[in-house]
């Protein structure tokens, strides 16, 4: 397949994609967000998906590079590049005072500034890193039903170590699509709680300028070169990309439910 004809696939994948996309930019649980209590709810279903995201990018870095000893080159050299220069901004990137923090620490440090809720997702990162089930971990931590089936489908994507599919549903499905109107809601917040919201600013800021620019290049590149002239590949990366964007949209409708709930608890007291 030539270079145009994957242009071409490129084209043709975004433009199916389009519509859940803008689903999601103009989900409604971004104007549900008016208050510090509303923000901080969102994060705590947030953090599920900036952690897996996390776990996502490692998996296509084991697939793609040598990651054990003794080392061998493995797969594309140019792949190795783009992986890897992806892995060093979001494990390695810099908060505001300059040091060293990969974007998962950034946003948890954001939740603690904003005073929001950590103990959930710490007790299911440790029952995770104790070797429990995902399943134990979510009863141990009451982990929301959405965050659990967001986080479930991200594993089997990761377990079927398809690297075209790994890659397809990190370039389309988890580019976090950050609207401006989020932004601006979250910058009116900032003005009433700048001490509280300070961090989280920056790191929304952070995450628009790396990863919606330098990174999404280097990932539509590695997406490309991995399916290359397979249609097989192509239809796979669809697929598994159109079910990642739902399942975020699942995700923001649990966010929203929880929002109204609040609001309406808060309506009685």
């Amino acid at each position: 397949m030539h270079v145009i004809q994957i242009e071409q696939k490129i084209v043709a994948l975004k433009e199916k994609i389009k519509p859940l996309q803008e689903e999601i930019i103009h989900h409604k649980v971004y104007s549900s967000i008016t208050s510090l209590d509303d923000l901080t709810v969102f994060m705590q279903y947030h953090i599920y998906a900036v952690w897996d995201f996390m776990s996502l990018l490692k998996a296509l870095q084991n697939k793609l590079t040598c990651t054990s000893v003794p080392w061998f080159p493995v797969g594309n050299q140019n792949t190795r590049y783009l992986i890897n220069e992806i892995v060093v901004g979001e494990e390695s990137d810099v908060d505001s005072n300059g040091l060293r923090k990969s974007h998962f620490e950034l946003y948890l440090e954001a939740m603690k500034k904003c005073n929001a809720d950590t103990l959930e997702f710490e007790k299911f990162m440790a029952s995770v890193q104790a070797s429990r089930t995902m399943e134990e971990a979510y009863r141990a931590a009451g982990t929301p039903k959405a965050a659990q089936d967001f986080v479930d489908f991200t594993f089997s994507v990761i377990s079927g170590q398809k690297p075209n599919v790994l890659a397809a549903v990190f370039t389309f499905g988890r580019e976090d699509l950050i609207p401006a109107m989020f932004l601006s809601l979250v910058e009116d917040i900032h003005k009433d709680f700048p001490e509280n919201v300070s961090l989280f600013k920056y790191y929304l800021e952070r995450h628009i300028e790396v990863d919606g620019d330098h990174h999404s290049k280097l990932a539509l590149e590695m997406t490309a070169t991995l399916c290359g002239n397979n249609p097989t590949y192509w239809e796979e990366a669809e697929h598994a990309t159109i079910q990642c964007l739902k399942r975020r949209i699942e995700l923001w409708n649990g966010v929203s439910k929880a929002l109204t709930s609040q609001n309406h608890v808060n309506r009685t007291k």
